[in-house]
């Protein structure tokens, strides 16, 4: 039996993808999650085979996951669903370790055959996907990335600097090397691009 753990924010969605692979003979769904700081909680508790996750979420997104699973050598294995057909998030995910990358609207039976590809060992990639993934690099810093999320989302920069523990001027600095590598007029302007492109 694979055991998973499903992260999904849409409600609807999650319990429709839960009832899906709860059909298939060899998938068990041991834990649902609606956010990613929840689905880290679920992993460290079940200890799964697989995490299936969005992109987007709130608190943790899949990448900020599959970093954090890296990061502690854990052996679950992470596939990615998602509706953003972005070459930057797929590069992002390989980068974090990431062994399945597909799109929401594949065949349900597309997907437990990716996910049994992956708990076999494998790979699973959306093959649209995996032929633009090496196209524009993404000229963003970590760092960048993290204050320029921030700063289009409309928090400000002296809140971001408490967030990240820098100081404004430091936070203003890399907002501006973002804006300068995206050529954009401003921090909106830049955050679009680069959410744009996946590398937000």
């Amino acid at each position: 039996m694979i055991r998973l753990v499903l992260a999904e924010d849409q409600g609807m969605v999650r319990g429709a993808l839960a009832a899906l692979l709860g059909l298939e003979p060899d998938l068990q769904v041991v834990a649902e999650a609606g956010d990613g700081d929840t689905a880290w909680r679920e992993v460290q508790t079940h200890r799964p085979d697989l995490l299936v996750t969005d992109i987007e979420m709130p608190g943790m997104t899949g990448l900020d996951l599959a970093l954090k699973l890296q990061a502690a050598q854990l052996p679950t294995r992470v596939v990615i669903l998602t509706t953003f057909a972005r070459a930057g998030y797929l590069r992002r995910a390989l980068e974090a370790g990431v062994r399945g990358y597909l799109l929401k609207d594949a065949p349900s039976a597309q997907l437990a055959r990716a996910l049994r590809e992956v708990h076999a060992g494998g790979r699973a990639i959306d093959p649209q996907l995996a032929v633009a993934a090496w196209g524009e690099d993404d000229p963003l810093t970590e760092r960048e990335r993290q204050v320029l999320r921030l700063a289009g989302e409309g928090v400000k920069t002296a809140d971001i600097a408490d967030r990240l523990h820098l100081s404004q001027g430091t936070v203003r600095n890399y907002l501006s090397e973002a804006i300068g590598k995206l050529g954009a007029e401003n921090r909106i302007e830049a955050y679009r691009s680069a959410r744009a492109k996946g590398w937000l």
